[in-house]
């Protein structure tokens, strides 16, 4: 049976790759988006390959403009979406007193700005005005650190973001909600590897109503 559209924004072949092959195995058509354009192609070919419907959109998370543009054509494209996973997040090192501005500007757009970004543009779209909203998450939002100021910041108000459309929306057929993986995708624990992680968003995304909620905790 085919189902609408999935989104994954920050694409990868990690966690990324295994949420399309996840979502797809339910009937989904896989829209990817990322900034590489030429990974972005490698990625959906192997998927095409497998006779997954799946293609690439290269976008620019951290640029609003960027960012509707790719979404928009991925609805036109690929039809209207039943969920978005917005995946997407700066990595870097830093410290809460660096004194780098623009790297903040950045990091907080890419990890917070575009989640907020495709959602409004997402839900608008979403397929009889039902789908699911997943936002990963991770242990930064819960034990912030340091070395890595910017993306404990974004890893916290992703949830804060997650839990605010979830409560938006309570009485709605829409179900927001934040994945906070609180270790090391695909750092050798089984419970962590990519395929693991994926079948639990699809999980949410299949959730009865009566189940929902505003954050998923992994540890």
């Amino acid at each position: 049976m085919t189902q609408g559209t999935a989104i994954i924004v920050g694409a990868g072949p990690g966690l990324g790759f295994a949420l399309a092959r996840s979502f797809a195995a339910a009937g989904h058509s896989i829209a990817l988006l990322a900034r590489n354009a030429d990974k972005l192609d490698t990625l959906a070919t192997e998927l095409r390959n497998d006779s997954i419907d799946a293609r690439g959109y290269a976008a620019d998370a951290s640029d609003p403009a960027s960012l509707r543009a790719a979404l928009t054509k991925a609805i036109d494209e690929l039809g209207a979406p039943e969920a978005l996973i917005y995946n997407a997040a700066l990595l870097r090192q830093d410290t809460p007193t660096d004194g780098d501005d623009a790297g903040w500007v950045n990091a907080l757009a890419v990890g917070v700005l575009g989640a907020k970004v495709a959602a409004e543009t997402v839900l608008p779209a979403l397929a009889g005005g039902r789908g699911s909203l997943l936002f990963t998450g991770g242990g930064l939002a819960l034990a912030p650190s340091p070395e890595f100021a910017s993306l404990s910041v974004a890893k916290a108000a992703i949830r804060a973001y997650a839990t605010t459309l979830f409560n938006q929306h309570k009485g709605t057929d829409v179900h927001a909600t934040s994945v906070t993986i609180a270790g090391n995708i695909g750092g050798g624990e089984d419970r962590f590897a990519p395929d693991a992680l994926a079948a639990l968003y699809l999980g949410l995304h299949q959730q009865p109503a009566t189940e929902w909620s505003d954050e998923l905790l992994v540890k």
